[in-house]
């Protein structure tokens, strides 16, 4: 859309043709630069996540696909055994304890 837009204004502004490659250049470096501030502020915490939940961290590079990445690394958070945490006692199990005895009289 914004690269759409971009074309419209140099297209009503006749600029120099010899102009559009470095524009262009620009345009598309400052994309890049902004993926990879992104993937890495993604990154850095799935790192930790990962690592805390006991998976290989490297899990996390899988955030460099867009969209399908973070979705694809949460499913596998969620539907896989976490190898540090404890398996949850049953609630059954627990009785509380016997109500305290009246006061004799």
């Amino acid at each position: 859309m914004h690269l759409h837009m971009l074309a419209l204004f140099f297209q009503q502004n006749s600029l120099d043709p010899k102009l559009m490659p470095g524009i262009l250049a620009a345009v598309v470096g400052f994309y890049a630069v902004v993926f990879l501030v992104m993937a890495v502020v993604l990154i850095i915490p799935t790192w930790f996540i990962s690592k805390k939940a006991g998976f290989s961290p490297w899990l996390s590079l899988i955030n460099i696909v867009p969209t399908f990445g973070l979705l694809i690394w949460l499913y596998v958070l969620a539907f896989s055994e976490w190898k540090t945490t404890q398996p949850a006692q049953s609630l059954t199990a627990w009785q509380p304890p016997p109500p305290p005895a009246p006061p004799q009289a």
